[in-house]
C-alpha cells in the first residue's frame, strides 16, 4: 500500500509584509485586542496554508500579525493533524483564511469547538461558491482565486478594525495589480505553446495548467489517488507510463511534498526518455518567495521545460 508521510506540524510564524518579501514575526495578540489607530496595535490572523497567510500579512501591511499553520514544504498537507498549540493559535485569532474543500477541515473543527463572535473566518471554497464535492482543493492555483481572498481579508480587516479601513482596501488592489506579471507569463504560455500535452502525478498545478492551456493526459483517477495517498490501478500506471515511453508528453510535473517509489520511477522514466521534469510546491515554499513570486517562477518553469533538454527542473 502506497503511503503518504504524517507529520503533527507545529505552527510557523510568518510576518506581516511588504509587497515584495515575506519573513517570520513572534508578535501576537489576543482576540479581545481591538485595533484602532494606534499602528502599534496588531491584529493577529492566521492563514491555514502560508500562501494564504502571506496574502492576509500583504493585505494588512504594518497593523496585522499573520501566522501560517502548515509552512513546512517538506509536510504532505492532506495529512496535516492539528496539535494542541494549533488549536491555541486559531481561537486567538481575529481573523482567518483557510481553503476549505476538505482541505483543511481540522480548522473547522477547532473553531466550532471555541465559537467566537469576535472571529471573522474565511473560507475560500465558500469565498469562489464551489461545492462541497469540487474534486481539486488547490484553489490557490487558480488565477482568479487570490484577487477574490484580498478583498475578502481586506473587508473584513475594515470590519474589525474601521480606522485602517482604507489602507487595507488600497492594499489589496496593489496586491491584486501585482499579480499581473504571472496572468502575463499564463497568457504568453497559452499563447505561444497551445495545448501543450503534460503528465503529473497528481492534481496540484492542475488550475494553473488549464488557464494555461496545457493539455494533461494523466487520467484524472490516477491523479485522484494519488493525491489521496491510495494505490493507482495496474492500467493508470500503464497508462502514466506509456506516456513517457511514447512520447506522449512535453513536461512531466510532480509534486515535490509528496514522493515515493512510484513516483521516483516516473521520474527516471521521464528522464530516460527525456521528458523534462518539472517539481512543483504544494505549499508556498519560504524563504525567498511570496505568493506572487512563487506562481510566476512555477510558471517560468513550466516554460523553459517545454524546450529544454535539462532532465530536472525545481524552484
Amino acid at each position: 500500500m502506497r503511503t503518504r508521510r504524517s507529520l503533527l506540524v507545529a505552527a510557523l510564524p510568518l510576518a506581516a509584509v511588504a509587497l515584495l518579501a515575506s519573513a517570520c514575526s513572534s508578535a501576537s495578540s489576543s482576540p479581545s485586542a481591538s485595533a484602532s489607530a494606534d499602528s502599534t496595535v496588531t491584529i493577529t490572523a492566521i492563514g491555514a496554508e502560508n500562501e494564504y497567510a502571506d496574502v492576509i500579512a500583504q493585505v494588512g501591511g504594518k497593523y496585522v500579525n499573520a501566522e501560517a499553520i502548515m509552512s513546512n514544504p517538506n509536510t504532505d498537507p492532506h495529512t496535516f493533524e492539528a496539535s494542541p498549540a494549533v488549536a491555541r493559535e486559531i481561537t486567538a485569532a481575529r481573523l482567518i483564511v483557510q481553503n476549505g474543500v476538505g482541505y483543511d477541515g481540522w480548522a473547522t473543527t477547532i473553531e466550532n469547538a471555541d465559537p467566537s463572535n469576535g472571529r471573522e473566518v474565511i473560507d475560500v471554497q465558500q469565498l469562489l461558491g464551489l461545492p462541497n464535492g469540487t474534486p481539486n482543493p488547490h484553489l490557490w492555483y487558480k488565477p482568479s482565486t487570490m484577487p477574490a481572498v484580498a478583498s475578502a481579508i481586506a473587508t473584513d480587516l475594515g470590519q474589525i478594525d474601521p480606522a485602517h479601513a482604507a489602507y487595507y482596501k488600497a492594499n489589496a488592489a496593489a496586491f491584486t495589480a501585482s499579480l499581473a506579471a504571472w496572468g502575463n507569463a499564463i497568457a504568453a504560455f497559452k499563447a505561444k505553446y497551445p495545448d501543450t500535452p503534460v503528465a503529473t502525478t497528481e492534481p496540484v498545478a492542475d488550475y494553473m495548467l488549464q488557464a494555461a492551456g496545457a493539455d494533461n493526459l494523466t487520467p484524472w483517477v490516477f491523479q485522484a489517488d494519488i493525491m489521496n495517498g491510495n494505490d493507482p490501478a495496474p492500467q493508470d500506471v500503464a497508462i502514466e507510463n506509456s506516456l513517457f515511453t511514447e512520447h506522449k508528453v512535453k513536461v512531466f510535473l510532480y509534486n515535490q511534498q509528496v514522493t515515493d517509489a512510484l513516483t521516483e520511477s516516473f521520474i527516471r522514466l521521464a528522464n530516460a526518455n527525456g521528458i523534462p521534469v518539472v517539481g512543483v510546491y504544494e505549499t508556498m515554499p519560504i524563504p525567498g518567495f511570496n505568493y506572487q513570486s512563487w506562481m510566476l517562477a512555477e510558471v517560468n518553469d513550466l516554460s523553459k521545460a517545454v524546450t529544454s533538454k535539462i532532465s530536472t527542473q525545481k524552484l
